[in-house]
């Protein structure tokens, strides 16, 4: 595995140079194992190891490309590996995603557009609460929003993958906890208008508190081993 991993750190310096751009086609195999000092097995498994996160394009008859490398194939990959994650990380999951999201409104804080804040609001207006599914929609595309907002693309595609692995928490906590809904309403509004107030500092902070609710709650439900039940 040492040589593999090799293999594939070699292939990743010649992309971070500039040697390999995205769409460049790799060289032959002969040649780039003898190039990179490295056996044509050890290659091998680089390549494909490298083509499952969506870096590399195995193509047929044909070779193999760098990808685009642009931030919808990062989402792939995350969403990826954190599906095969253990049940008991949710909490961790949780605790990143928390991380991530308050960035994201810290950074949209600054850059909202007029017509993104309008959408946001509107996802508030017309939400339609008549069941746990629906608000968690809600949940998602409101923060979606925001991600979209920050104007990091990258940062925003970390998250649609965490989100993924989050879903039925917070699903669960929508059936179970009595004002859910309300809560989640009233937050959501209170982060849209410290967004459209252009304060980046209580964006993040009523971010934190927002996101939190579901550690703490399933802190609070799930003592011990049955925290994997969230999923």
């Amino acid at each position: 595995m040492a040589l593999t991993d090799d293999a594939i750190a070699r292939i990743k310096d010649m992309i971070l140079t500039g040697e390999l751009s995205p769409g460049d086609k790799l060289p032959p195999e002969n040649e780039l194992s003898e190039k990179l000092g490295l056996s044509r097995s050890s290659l091998r498994e680089a390549v494909k190891a490298l083509e499952t996160i969506r870096v590399l394009d195995v193509r047929r008859g044909d070779g193999t490309y760098v990808t685009s490398l642009e931030p919808a194939l990062l989402k792939e990959s995350v969403a990826f590996m954190v599906d095969l994650s253990r049940d008991s990380s949710v909490l961790e999951l949780l605790a990143v995603r928390r991380i991530l999201e308050a960035s994201a409104a810290s950074l949209a804080a600054q850059a909202i557009s007029p017509e993104q804040l309008a959408l946001l609001h509107k996802e508030i207006d017309d939400v339609d609460v008549d069941s746990a599914e629906n608000l968690v929609e809600h949940d998602l595309n409101f923060h979606a929003l925001i991600a979209e907002a920050s104007g990091n693309s990258y940062l925003a595609s970390l998250l649609s993958g965490l989100n993924s692995r989050t879903v039925r928490a917070r699903v669960w906590r929508a059936l179970t906890q009595e004002d859910a809904v309300a809560r989640t309403l009233a937050e959501h509004r209170a982060i849209a208008d410290a967004l459209a107030n252009g304060d980046a500092e209580l964006a993040r902070a009523l971010t934190i508190v927002h996101v939190s609710g579901v550690e703490h709650w399933l802190k609070r439900s799930l003592p011990g081993k049955e925290n994997r039940a969230a999923r």
